[in-house]
């Protein structure tokens, strides 16, 4: 029965701004969502209050309302648009689903004639509800863990004297593990059962027998009206029970499972998603399973919508789950549907891996200074890495080197710890470094069997990292001229990088690069085909790994590569990497707009990026997709394999930046702004020479590389001082400092955590006001797409900063000269592509803090609100294809555009929470007003100092 003939209208509900338990990969499943209803030529009208999302921008859908996600915004729009016939609650997290619900109580959608599609409200009320939930299962016959609901403080106190203890507490209708926890002793217990009943929104939670060491499993189903259920994928968590998923390292397909226990696994989850009501979309099931012969299965939840686990799944089969789930919910059955990657099967099949997929959680602990790095039920990881490789190790590998904190894979890089007593501590302790700890314990000599008694990890996996350990000792018997062709094939294909193989062999990295040219050992590149080779691919989606040379019977020796290189112009994008905090989804925003416009251009696009949950990475973005790590060896050798025209660093923030050094030095074409000036704007003392030459104000400043040279600086600057490294995002370092002894700490700190760089030191001009510019330079001309004022004072990293577009109180005087200014260091930067100035605004005078010849944070935020797509003019610039001249700007807003940050500090309740000038939200939304008497705009003018710390 194909699609519904009434539905014509839709309505989604996104996610809002980013935050710890939702991230991106709700942008990644709404946009798929709105693609997927486009296609089928239904109206979509998407609110969502975030900025930085490609999921915001006017090609995602036909009407977009950059709104508070509030019942009173849902009012507002459904008045504008009477004919919306549905409502697509389910591709928009929790925050989604929390608001469908609060409508639907209101009585909403019933008001305005709106049917809920793609879940049944009583599926949620059924899941949310750990009550009934249990009731349920019991009914149905799914085992669960020993269980009971306290609304009150009392009930919960009888409960864990019935129970004993661990104990774990659940907070009923919140996400990301908010107000759970476990209690090992009973004097912990009263302060984690109050947190759990405050955070609830309706003040209960659930007590349950710890599961702890039990293994734990996550299945992504699909059903149609017709009852049709595919399970698209199976999830092992390598950590045990104990750890929020979103925090676990995560494997598929599973690794440990007997095929037996996944059998009834599979019939358990299906068998609980018809259970919970009659809906047709995306589940998520997570089970816990007894680590002994038995076996023995429990439920742990069931989520009636895709999941951060989907675009996790969907990126690891290639089977777009959110795109699916969206058809069936306008009335489509999977076998009506076409397989997205053979397109000659139906999407009635479930997918078979020949590859393994790690996920790795990526944090940001450093950002909050004095919180509790233990993992446990509530999720602190901003972001996430996965790795595809042949083997679980060369995946492992592949998902440590993408993480960007400095680390080239487990352990052959003098980074690991040494001390016994810190190893048995950190993994007892489960924090974000111990994946690369259980390696450095194997090192030590500490047996495997005491490891599984601390860690509770499976042995099989353990042995997994015994294997490169005994590998690694092995190649370091050798030297880089008598290592034999099969040690160096074997360390290749399970996951070794060339600098990790070169510390092994005391060489440098390019001689270890050289010696595999000369032995042959090149990557190949496999299809993502989601059938196991069975059925051909028509979907360039591809990962590297090693192989044996094949021989055929006339003596030919060669290796099996998938991916065929074109005679078309080529160009590649550097995707962003994991998100964190300083470096979030505007970033993929701006590589999604980049390889859109190249494809305007002719080019055939290639995009390489590690990160699952973005749109960036989805199979049908770029004309090829890379899923690798965004790591200098991997680029090299897919930028041999292509022979591109050049590659575009400056949309990926400082990750693919980062990586403009080694292009430029192997020869390699960068498009738009030269490494040259690239480096010469991160150069704090050579750019501060640049600006003087123009005469340019800017804080007196010094530059300094010992805590001497600081000190003696002081004395000449004068306090207070702001100190910043070079070379960082986010502002990861910066500090205003008031007297010698704060100067003296924080100098040697940061020296300790990032040795040999340079400090700048500048006067810190206090009381000054923020602004910001940024603009398009095609090397002759600049336009400046905006210009922003800071409702907070200098001294609060612009991240953190509520932001007006444009200005509310600058003088002509002053907005002059930050035109001036910003086009005349565009131009004396050679800038081709985007540049952001930062300014500090005193007595009148417009000083320079900093210039980044990229895209900046806030390109999509002007971009939404001048409804402009300055992403793809700077593209097009950048290729050369046009001037600033050939465009037509027509930017249009009435009133104010505010940008407001959005912080994660739930999630670390002991932090400091005041701001300066390292970046600490996680997010960001957009507020239109139509003048500065609006209410919004006094209350964040009257707190604007609130928060500054020094």
């Amino acid at each position: 029965m194909p699609k519904r003939k009434d539905l014509k209208s839709i309505l989604i509900i996104g996610s809002g701004p980013i935050i710890i338990g939702q991230a991106c990969e709700f942008d990644y499943s709404g946009s798929q969502a709105l693609r997927s209803l486009k296609e089928d030529g239904i109206e979509t009208i998407l609110i969502n209050s975030n900025p930085a999302t490609i999921m915001t921008d006017p090609v995602m859908a036909d009407h977009i309302y950059l709104k508070p996600l509030t019942t009173k915004s849902i009012v507002e729009v459904l008045k504008k648009h009477p004919n919306v016939d549905a409502v697509l609650p389910t591709m928009g997290g929790q925050t989604a689903l929390n608001l469908c619900i609060e409508a639907d109580e209101k009585g909403i959608w019933e008001d305005f004639g709106v049917e809920i599609i793609g879940v049944d409200i009583d599926a949620i009320n059924i899941t949310e509800d750990r009550e009934k939930f249990r009731e349920l299962m019991t009914k149905i016959g799914v085992g669960m863990a020993p269980q009971a609901t306290a609304t009150s403080f009392l009930k919960g106190k009888e409960i864990a004297q019935e129970f004993g203890f661990p104990l774990v507490i659940r907070a009923s209708f919140t996400l990301g593990g908010a107000g759970a926890g476990i209690v090992y002793e009973p004097e912990k217990f009263d302060d984690v059962l109050s947190h759990g009943l405050e955070v609830s929104p309706i003040h209960e939670v659930m007590i349950d027998k710890a599961m702890m060491g039990w293994k734990e499993y996550e299945l992504e189903l699909l059903r149609d009206k017709n009852d049709n259920v595919v399970i698209i994928c199976t999830i092992e968590n390598m950590d045990p029970m104990g750890i929020h998923t979103g925090d676990s390292i995560t494997v598929a397909p599973a690794m440990t499972l007997s095929d037996r226990t996944f059998q009834r696994m599979r019939d358990m989850a299906i068998h609980m998603m018809r259970s919970i009501g009659d809906f047709a979309g995306g589940c998520n099931v997570q089970f816990a399973v007894s680590p002994d012969e038995k076996e023995e299965i429990i439920a742990i939840e069931i989520n009636p919508r895709v999941s951060r686990s989907s675009a996790l799944a969907s990126k690891a089969t290639g089977y777009p789950i959110a795109k699916i789930a969206a058809k069936l919910a306008i009335g489509y059955t999977l076998d009506e549907l076409d397989n997205q990657i053979t397109k000659s099967t139906s999407a009635l099949f479930e997918p078979t891996l020949d590859y393994v997929i790690v996920k790795i959680p990526r944090w940001n602990f450093d950002k909050f200074e004095g919180s509790d790095r233990t993992l446990g039920l509530q999720m602190k990881s901003v972001g996430e890495v996965m790795g595809i490789g042949r083997s679980f190790q060369e995946a492992l590998h592949k998902a440590t080197q993408s993480l960007e904190i400095k680390r080239n894979g487990l352990g052959a890089d003098g980074k690991g710890y040494k001390d016994y007593e810190k190893i048995i501590h950190k993994l007892k302790v489960p924090s974000w470094d111990r994946v690369f700890v259980i390696y450095d314990a194997i090192q030590l000599g500490i047996p495997l069997k005491r490891i599984h008694e601390i860690t509770k990890i499976d042995m099989w996996f353990l042995k997994q990292y015994e294997e490169l350990h005994f590998l690694e000792m092995e190649i370091s018997k050798y030297t880089i001229e008598s290592l034999p062709k099969a040690l160096m094939l074997e360390a290749k294909q399970k996951g070794f990088a060339d600098r990790q193989i070169a510390h092994m062999l005391d060489c440098w990295e390019s001689e270890v690069h050289s010696k595999r040219m000369e032995l042959k050992i090149n990557r190949v590149y496999k299809l993502v085909d989601t059938c196991a080779a069975e059925f051909k691919a028509v979907t360039p989606y591809y990962y590297s790994t090693f192989e044996e040379e094949i021989e055929t019977p006339s003596g030919e020796r060669y290796v099996a590569n998938d991916s065929v290189v074109t005679d078309k112009k080529k160009i590649v994008v550097l995707g962003s990497g994991p998100n964190r905090i300083g470096q979030g989804i505007e970033f993929d925003y701006c590589c999604v707009h980049g390889v859109l416009a190249a494809s305007e251009c002719g080019y055939e696009t290639i995009m390489i990026n590690c990160n699952p949950e973005t749109v960036s990475t989805d199979f049908d973005t770029a004309d090829k997709l890379y899923f690798e790590p965004v790591f200098w060896e991997h680029i090299y050798d897919i930028i041999l394999h292509e022979k591109p025209e050049g590659v575009i660093v400056q949309l990926g923030g400082q990750t693919a930046l980062k990586l403009a050094e080694k292009l430029d030095k192997y020869g390699i074409n960068i498009i738009g702004t030269s490494f040259k000036s690239l480096d010469l704007a991160e150069d704090r003392g050579s750019f501060s020479t640049l600006l003087k030459d123009n005469d340019i104000p800017y804080p007196r400043f010094g530059v300094a590389e010992t805590a001497d040279e600081a000190l003696d600086l002081a004395e000449e600057l004068g306090f207070p001082l702001l100190v910043r490294p070079s070379y960082v995002l986010g502002g990861q370092g910066m500090k205003i400092v008031i007297n010698k002894e704060d100067l003296e700490a924080h100098v040697v700190s940061l020296l300790r955590s990032i040795p040999n760089n340079k400090l700048l030191l500048d006067h810190y001009l206090d009381g000054a006001i923020e602004a910001e510019a940024d603009a398009i330079c095609d090397g002759e001309d600049v336009y400046i797409i905006g210009i922003m004022e800071h409702i907070e004072p200098c001294g609060i990293h612009s991240g953190d900063s509520n932001a007006t577009l444009p200005p509310f109180n600058l003088g002509e005087f002053v907005m002059q000269q930050i035109k001036d200014h910003t086009k005349k260091i565009a131009l004396a930067l050679n800038t081709v592509g985007l540049i952001n100035i930062q300014f500090a605004i005193k007595d009148d005078t417009v000083y320079i803090i900093e210039a980044n010849p990229r895209a900046s944070r806030t390109v999509p935020f002007i971009a939404k609100a001048y409804g402009e797509p300055y992403v793809n003019f700077a593209t097009k610039v950048m290729l050369g294809e046009k001037k600033i001249k050939d465009f037509k700007f027509n930017p249009h807003l009435d009133g104010y555009a505010i940008k407001q940050p959005v912080f994660s500090f739930n999630k670390f309740p002991n932090v400091n929470k005041n701001l300066g000038p390292e970046m600490k939200s996680t997010g960001e939304s957009i507020l239109f007003i139509d003048s500065l008497k609006d209410d919004e705009f006094y209350n964040l003018y009257s707190r604007r100092k609130m928060y500054l710390s020094k």
